[in-house]
């Protein structure tokens, strides 16, 4: 195994599956059938989910709502996301804990690093939700941070692309994937990665990224054993 505690990051609109808002159940159950693989490797797996499907924030800032309210919003979105993520891997049985930046102890724990760690230590699959608890800040930063405070070996950013191209490879097809990239380079093109707050803070860190399609069965468990799947960020 190339890694041993990960973080992965996974976007709300991942969820919909199909569909054009929402949770999509089967959708769910793919995804928890490859976490359970690589929690069967011995892998301790944090996930931290985003809220699009529901509800974004930049969106309804720009509706009218005042930009604050639509970021706690937002956050409350990902709860919901880490809620049906949590069901679905307790349907393949996996145990699971849902930790979140903002306390609603009704529904899951507050984070505690001390208490993430010790979850991820006895290989229980550990979802951050509510993300940094703080408005102005994305769920790509939030990953960053709860994997650098957990000391992860690496943040795995599942999308529906197989890797960071020159280009938006759905629109251009002429468009040139990287094998590998360094964090300058990313800046220095522009490339579209996290957000600058995340990237900057996982540069920082020295916390590599790898960018790699989740929707292909197979893939999270060949980026797990170090298979050049997808595309690595690092210095």
């Amino acid at each position: 195994m190339a890694y041993k505690r990960i973080l992965l990051k996974l976007s709300g609109e991942a969820l919909m599956g199909t569909r054009q808002y929402g949770i999509d159940p089967k959708r769910l159950a793919e995804y928890a059938e490859e976490i359970k693989k690589i929690v069967d490797k011995g892998i301790e797996v944090a996930i931290v989910i985003g809220g699009g499907n529901i509800f974004r924030g930049v969106a309804g800032a720009s509706n009218g709502i005042d930009r604050v309210q639509a970021d706690y919003m937002g956050m409350l979105a990902t709860v919901i996301n880490g809620l049906a993520l949590q069901s679905a891997l307790e349907d393949a049985e996996i145990q699971t804990r849902l930790l979140t930046a903002i306390k609603m102890e009704q529904v899951a724990e507050p984070f505690i690093k001390r208490r993430a760690v010790r979850h991820l230590e006895k290989g229980r699959v550990v979802i951050f939700g509510g993300g940094t608890g703080n408005p102005y800040f994305t769920t790509d930063t939030a990953a960053v941070l709860r994997a650098i405070e957990i000391n992860a070996d690496v943040i795995l950013k599942g999308t529906r692309v197989d890797g960071i191209y020159t280009s938006d490879p759905e629109k251009n097809e002429n468009a040139i994937k990287f094998d590998s990239i360094t964090y300058k380079d990313v800046m220095n093109k522009g490339l579209k990665v996290m957000d600058m707050t995340a990237f900057a803070l996982s540069h920082e860190n020295n916390l590599p990224i790898i960018v790699f399609d989740m929707n292909t069965k197979g893939n999270l468990v060949k980026v797990v054993d170090g298979e050049n799947i997808g595309t690595i960020v690092d210095k």
